[in-house]
């Protein structure tokens, strides 16, 4: 009895394949049930002279992958053998660094696997060890539209903060890969003006610079879609990365994207989109002097947005963020000899760009350049870390993190041009900067924001306890306060806190929620049912507010302060969320008493892409908020633990 393909590869059966394919060269192309073709089980199983044979005599296609966007090389790494991953490397071209859709590379099974002799081989031609890569994005959660500066050996990071307070945080990194929050360029609620906006607008892609020992931020302030004006710029300063920063000084000019640039003849400029306009400022920064002009359109000249300046060995070089914040984002520079222009554009453009549609990172674009202490040159850059969605509703791939921030390597070409990753697009698995390995100690309490400001005394962070005044507007309104969330870094994590057993009345409710926006939002929350307590999910999807049953408590509505007799234990009560992808499962635990809530199998309204409402390009949150109507409440949470799976 003749053998099929898939037993022929299963035994390695060279000859046996030989004839098959001879005879029907098509079946090469069959996939199991999963997706795989059949020809990657010969690299699983380390077989070199087969996988030759298919390579150099079949019609496979060396650009094929699997469901995960897996290529051969990932199969190849999982056999641990040199000489077939040194073939499918060295002569078929396969990248040791290459993600599946998971950002899964090959060095990485190989270091899994534990396949010493392949890790060294992987080592030579990388250039570096496993334990010596970094992998992107390197800020992770709603970190978008980066912004570095170096001042010494130092480097610091802004990023958009949207109607997020405080407002547009501040990074500090040494190595460029390990960061902590250090401060934020608005901490002043009533500098803030977010009251009113709707979720999405707010501060919009900051810049920082640094010029004569003065550190410049500059932003968008994206107001609603009312009345005459949508978008003002703002600017703040301070002699201290941290701040504080000044009150906000603002620039009438319409447009989106701002970045200061100081001139090496002590001058300042302000750039801003459509593609690249240019005015002068004031010697501090925070006034235009100068009518805005057209420096540069762009080369793609789609949405030509988010410009840079560097002057660098006689030139100015422009970069700009084109095509969009979708599947086409990209990075394209330009130069001149003159500041004023003309620009030419560069012959390699996109300097970078994800053309691979089953990546697991996307739409990467708007970055800025810096140089190390070394001499060394990196971009930092947003990207999207995809989510994908089984089902026929709804979108395929979700942005459930938001847009989160980049680095990969620039390389000056011999023409004068930088590149970036060489050309490559965003790596998932690059080698580290040669700089001192950093230790980020992010002071408590950074981490955490509210939508707009909260009220004076809304929000109290001492040490591990958080205090919380009841919003008088539910989660829904653009009027609700006192929120106290983080970002959501992974796409699958387990968070949990205690609460301190509250005295509610009928109607309010207090305990956690994973947040997008008050558009959408899932809540799960004790409240109040008589003289009973009770723990209930909620979904928010647009204008929609879905209850899931009530779960009692067996204490009173009072707490602990009617139930002395209950002890310390029942004051106390633990809320917790486990996750996995767009899934939600809620629990309690007090004392002996346990529950979960109904399982949320598909939460894609927690994504960019979820619901057509408003300004969508945020990130999922996740904490602690209470809603108390038109009476007080006061909640007190302590101890929240967030751990990313």
């Amino acid at each position: 009895m003749e053998m099929t393909i898939w037993e022929a590869v299963e035994r390695q059966d060279i000859e046996e394949v030989r004839r098959i394919l001879t005879e029907n060269p098509s079946v090469i192309d069959e996939k199991d049930e999963g997706g795989t073709p059949v020809w990657f089980y010969a690299a699983a199983g380390g077989s070199l002279e087969l996988v030759r044979y298919i390579v150099e005599y079949s019609r496979a296609s060396m650009n094929t992958v699997d469901a995960k966007n897996r290529n051969i090389l990932h199969y190849g790494a999982t056999s641990g053998d040199v000489d077939l991953c040194r073939y499918l490397v060295e002569k078929v071209g396969m990248d040791i660094l290459s993600g599946d859709r998971d950002l899964v590379t090959p060095y990485q099974l190989a270091y899994e696997g534990g396949h010493a002799k392949l890790l060294a081989y992987f080592e030579e031609r990388t250039g570096a060890p496993y334990e010596e890569m970094y992998h992107n994005p390197v800020r992770r959660g709603m970190f978008p539209d980066p912004s570095i500066v170096r001042v010494g050996e130092d480097y610091y990071m802004v990023n958009s903060s949207f109607i997020f307070f405080p407002c547009i945080p501040i990074s500090h990194s040494r190595d460029l890969v390990h960061w902590e929050i250090i401060g934020h360029a608005i901490t002043n609620p009533k500098w803030a003006k977010l009251g009113d906006l709707e979720g999405g607008r707010g501060y919009w892609a900051p810049d920082i610079s640094y010029c004569d020992g003065i550190f410049y931020i500059t932003a968008t302030y994206r107001l609603n879609d009312t009345g005459t004006v949508y978008r003002r710029q703002i600017v703040v300063s301070s002699d201290r990365p941290e701040g504080p920063y000044s009150e906000p000084s603002y620039i009438e000019e319409d447009g989106i994207d701002p970045s200061i640039f100081h001139d090496d003849d002590g001058r300042h400029y302000m750039l801003l989109n459509r593609g690249a306009r240019i005015f002068e400022l004031s010697a501090d920064c925070k006034r235009q002097i100068s009518e805005a002009r057209l420096l540069y359109y762009g080369d793609q000249k789609r949405a030509p947005e988010g410009p840079h300046l560097l002057h660098r060995d006689g030139w100015y070089y422009l970069f700009l963020a084109e095509g969009g914040t979708g599947v086409g984002h990209r990075i394209t520079v330009a130069r001149s000899r003159t500041l004023m222009g003309d620009y030419e554009p560069c012959p390699y453009n996109p300097i970078m760009r994800q053309e691979d549609e089953g990546a697991g990172i996307w739409r990467c674009g708007h970055g800025k350049p810096v140089q190390t202490a070394a001499g060394d040159w990196y971009m930092v850059y947003l990207c999207g870390r995809k989510l994908w969605r089984d089902g026929e509703i709804g979108p395929a791939v979700c942005s459930m993190l938001g847009r989160e921030t980049a680095l990969d390597p620039i390389r000056w070409t011999e023409d004068g041009w930088p590149v970036v990753n060489e050309l490559n697009g965003p790596s998932v698995l690059q080698k580290r900067p040669a700089l001192p390995l950093y230790a980020p100690n992010e002071l408590p309490g950074m981490q955490w924001v509210s939508p707009r400001e909260p009220e004076e005394g809304g929000v109290r962070i001492e040490g591990n306890c958080f205090v919380l005044q009841g919003s008088r507007a539910p989660l829904s309104d653009v009027a609700a306060r006192n929120l106290c969330l983080r970002r959501q870094s992974d796409f699958s994590f387990e968070a949990r806190v205690k609460m301190h057993l509250p005295e509610l009345l009928d109607g309010q409710e207090a305990g956690i929620t994973c947040y997008y926006d008050e558009n959408s939002w899932v809540s799960y929350a004790l409240g109040r049912d008589r003289e009973r307590l009770f723990l209930q999910a909620k979904e928010h999807i647009g204008r929609e507010t879905s209850a899931h049953g009530k779960t009692y408590l067996p204490v009173q509505a009072r707490g602990a302060a009617a139930n002395e007799g209950d002890g310390a234990a029942q004051s106390l009560i633990t809320l917790g969320v486990r996750t996995r992808g767009l899934e939600r499962q809620f629990f309690a635990v007090m004392g002996e008493f346990q529950c979960e809530s109904e399982l949320l199998a598909d939460v894609y309204y927690l994504c960019d892409e979820g619901v057509l409402m408003g300004k969508r390009f945020t990130g999922a949150m996740v904490g602690m908020y209470a809603y108390a109507g038109e009476s007080g409440l006061t909640a007190t949470f302590e101890d929240f633990v967030y751990k990313g799976i």
